[in-house]
């Protein structure tokens, strides 16, 4: 698999040009993101491949016995089924059909149970819509049904190290880690399985010679990898060698001209806190794909971190409207109304963070800033039963919590 297969690229303007002082910038405030280059969220894996149909040659009428008959056709034509599912999960996901998407892999499943294309549509899918347990899942499906598949082992370690509240993070960074190890073996001239395990290791906490070394042999086989260098340039700059990093974030950002790999270096950016050099990235992003989710989340994550609300607000609400199943944007969206003291607007989005979250998600909706914030912003304002009813619903996400039940019968 080459890296083009993945990424396709189209011009890029010199709104990037700034990046080439990206490594000297200093951590301006809290890491509200992932500390892994390459989320789940922003790699996207191709769609699986369907078999190519020709038209039917004409079969000369032979004398055949009642299975014969029966059986041939029956099958040819559950056949034919799955790979009309399989291409029309396919073209409902690039049109961002996603429900559409997952029940024609699903279709396929119920007419062929371990079909591994069908699992990995769906990993797809539920890695599109930040659903990432789903998506591990799906993928550890595809790869249990089809274990030399690469795709499948690259996809999987890449949703492994997306970081999840209350999860037990070490054992799928191992995992991740032993998934793109395998990648490698299997493929060893595959460029983004050598970079993913250069991102597994990071992950770990692992920044040595044999992470360099994966970055550094992902940018050997594939010199247009823009990605790679932006991972190898991140690696150097944790190992000190910030004069060696800057001239790979400037290559990266010469070579980044699609969606998927500015929004993989953005994020990359982020994760360094280098928040402000990440923003002409995004910007440049959303230029090419308005309504991208991925690119509205981060540049509305990096206004949040600067506190710049207001700003945040339009591309946080249009990433909801675009990806309705992602706890993370509709949790920065509630954030975001809390803190533009917009409580009703914050208690209603957070209601529905609260139906995607996972059950540690939901413990942090009830913390200062979920539910008992918004408690406490009603109380400031002396609206005394809309804060109980919102100390109310926090002690509902978190039972055991004393402090809100000091607060709700302050409310009564």
């Amino acid at each position: 698999m080459k890296t083009s297969s993945i990424f396709r690229f189209v011009s890029l303007v010199a709104t990037l040009s700034a990046l080439v002082s990206l490594s000297l910038v200093s951590a301006v405030a809290q890491d509200v993101g992932a500390d892994v280059g390459g989320g789940a969220g922003i790699f996207r894996p191709k769609n699986p491949e369907t078999k190519k149909r020709t038209s039917k040659p004409v079969t000369p009428v032979t004398k055949r016995t009642p299975t014969s008959r029966t059986a041939a056709p029956t099958n040819a034509a559950g056949s034919e089924r799955i790979e009309d599912l399989l291409e029309k999960g396919n073209e409902f996901r690039d049109a961002r059909r996603f429900a559409e998407a997952e029940t024609s892999y699903q279709e396929v499943l119920k007419l062929k149970p371990r079909d591994s294309r069908a699992a990995y549509g769906l990993g797809n899918v539920y890695s599109d819509q930040q659903r990432w347990e789903s998506a591990e899942g799906a993928y550890r499906n595809a790869v249990a049904w089809s274990p030399s598949d690469i795709e499948a082992l690259v996809a999987l370690s890449v949703v492994l190290v997306e970081p999840r509240t209350g999860a037990d993070n070490a054992k799928r960074l191992a995992d991740a880690e032993a998934f793109a190890r395998r990648a490698v073996q299997l493929q060893p001239n595959n460029a983004v399985a050598w970079d993913r395990l250069g991102v597994a290791l990071q992950a770990r906490g692992i920044i040595n010679n044999e992470t360099e070394h994966a970055y550094r042999r992902a940018v050997e086989l594939d010199p247009q990898f823009a990605v790679a260098y932006a991972h190898l340039g991140r690696a150097l700059n944790k190992l000190g060698r910030r004069d060696e990093a800057a001239p790979l974030y400037e290559r990266a950002a010469t070579l980044a001209k699609d969606v998927p790999t500015l929004n993989l270096i953005a994020d990359s950016l982020q994760a360094e806190q280098q928040w402000q050099n990440s923003e002409p990235i995004l910007k440049r992003s959303l230029e090419l794909d308005a309504r991208n989710p991925n690119a509205l989340y981060m540049l509305g994550r990096m206004l949040v971190v600067f506190k710049r609300y207001q700003e945040a607000e339009p591309h946080l609400k249009l990433a909801t409207e675009v990806n309705q199943k992602a706890f993370e944007p509709f949790n920065l969206l509630g954030r975001t109304y809390l803190a533009l003291d917009r409580y009703d607007e914050a208690e209603v989005t957070y209601e529905r963070a609260a139906g995607l979250a996972s059950p540690a998600e939901r413990k942090q909706l009830a913390g200062e800033f979920g539910f008992q914030g918004i408690g406490d912003g009603y109380m400031k304002a002396k609206k005394k039963p809309s804060a109980a009813r919102a100390y109310q619903r926090a002690l509902q996400l978190d039972p055991a919590n004393r402090d809100l039940e000091k607060k709700l019968e302050q409310a009564r």
